[in-house]
């Protein structure tokens, strides 16, 4: 494996879009990079801020808000990767730990590797207390419908080949962050290998940018039903 691409969602990051971009770059992997943004139809200046990047990675601008789900959607169709990696525009990940979440697959042992803000001793911000019971519910409730024993399924962190890319993106249709609980779907359904590794996490507040709500945590109950009885 060759070269790896990074897909980025963006929406209304201007404070962190381009550091997020620079850790990415200089994040410490032998792969070839290959960086994709895709700005969801930013309205606070990240649009601009992205095209001074148009130069040296892939920028594709939504004219449409479309969410997390079809921003991604859109960067894997563009993503020639032998690798694809997810990774948020703020800075809630470290792209330091990118050698980390790449070694299950580099080893042959994954075609799938889930970054785990659970199963893990590296450092981690502490914040909502509800925000952990409903990440711990959905990844139990998942767990049932798909019968595997993840710690962390809405975890930014999900690493594939490009193997598995081919044999799910026809499938995925998420607007939202209902792409989450979709791709784990798939990722049970077609029996890949699946890792989970320890990553940290410097999660945010909603005063510092943080997008997804109560109202995303109703939706996922729904999409854990849909994807694994319906779909």
């Amino acid at each position: 494996m060759k070269k790896i691409s990074i897909v980025i969602p963006v929406y209304n990051e201007k404070d962190t879009i381009r550091e997020i971009i620079s850790r990415a770059e200089k994040s410490p992997i032998e792969l070839e990079k290959e960086i994709i943004l895709v700005d969801d139809n930013s309205s606070d200046g990240t649009r601009e801020i992205l095209k001074e990047f148009s130069g040296r990675h892939k920028v594709i601008f939504h004219e449409k808000n479309k969410g997390k789900g079809g921003a991604l959607r859109t960067g894997f169709s563009a993503a020639f990767g032998d690798i694809i990696l997810i990774q948020d525009a703020d800075l809630e990940y470290d792209p330091q730990e990118y050698p980390i979440l790449l070694a299950p697959i580099l080893e042959g042992k994954a075609d799938v590797v889930f970054g785990s803000r659970v199963m893990t001793t590296r450092p981690h911000r502490v914040l909502f207390f509800w925000h952990y019971m409903a990440n711990s519910f959905l990844t139990f409730f998942s767990n049932m419908m798909t019968n595997l024993n993840l710690t962390d399924m809405e975890t930014c962190y999900k690493v594939f080949t490009k193997e598995v890319l081919e044999k799910i993106l026809p499938d995925l249709e998420s607007e939202r962050f209902g792409i989450e609980v979709e791709m784990t779907a798939q990722f049970a359904k077609n029996k890949f290998r699946i890792y989970e590794v320890g990553i940290s996490y410097a999660g945010r507040n909603y005063k510092e940018g943080k997008k997804i709500d109560w109202k995303d945590g109703l939706a996922a109950i729904w999409h854990i039903i849909k994807f694994n009885l319906f779909k």
